[in-house]
């Protein structure tokens, strides 16, 4: 578990078009507050859906070989195949110019409360949902297999707060960065999304495959 789940955690913290628009929202009038929205947003928004999962399951796995648990193999999988064809889809894609989304042209006006139903709506569902099954799979017995869960939200979330952080205590230094990265990402947005589908995706799918003919 700890393992899938720190591997899909740093593949939610590096999704290059949520950091572009934490970046564009740091800059932006009460850029600061409107960060530290958008980090608890975010932040809660994981640990909801990992508290419900929990909650829902009472901390215990399906039983192997057996309908309900044989169906959580077959939702990875899809998961998995989902990232594959996204991984594939944006390969074909690559490089062809893209038009920013109209609405990140009003981070001025954004309220506290919208920068934080921000942070929801960009999640990338397909990987959180990635994290939901693997904690369903999850035998939640000692504080260590919750200290792995603790440490998936928090990893999930360590780019954003690692951006607030350096814009709250250096923000003169932190703009001119965060403008470099922001660069950076806008020329290599195409590659870090097909690696990081393709990568989660193949590994999603390799195991739900082994554990469904095991």
């Amino acid at each position: 578990m700890v393992v899938d789940l720190l591997l899909i955690g740093l593949g939610i913290a590096l999704q290059p078009f949520p950091l572009t628009a934490f970046i564009l929202l740091l800059s932006a009038e009460r850029g600061t507050r409107k960060g530290l929205a958008f980090v608890l947003g975010w932040l809660a928004c994981l640990v909801v859906v990992i508290a419900a999962v929990v909650l829902a399951t009472g901390g215990k796995p399906p039983a192997p070989s057996t309908a309900p648990s044989t169906a959580v193999d077959a939702v990875k999988l899809a998961l998995g195949i989902v990232l594959i064809l996204l991984g594939a889809w944006r390969w074909r894609r690559r490089g062809r110019p893209r038009k920013p989304p109209s609405w990140m042209a009003g981070l001025d006006r954004l309220s506290l409360w919208a920068a934080a139903g921000l942070a929801v709506v960009l999640q990338p569902w397909p990987l959180v949902a990635s994290g939901a099954t693997t904690v369903i799979q999850a035998k939640l017995s000692s504080a260590q297999s919750y200290l792995a869960l603790m440490l998936f939200c928090l990893v999930a979330t360590s780019s954003f707060l690692t951006m607030e952080l350096h814009a709250a205590f250096a923000p003169e230094a932190a703009a001119a960065r965060l403008e470099r990265l922001r660069l950076w990402l806008d020329r290599h947005r195409d590659a870090m999304i097909i690696l990081i589908a393709l990568l989660i995706g193949f590994w999603l799918a390799g195991k739900s495959i082994y554990l469904l003919v095991g």
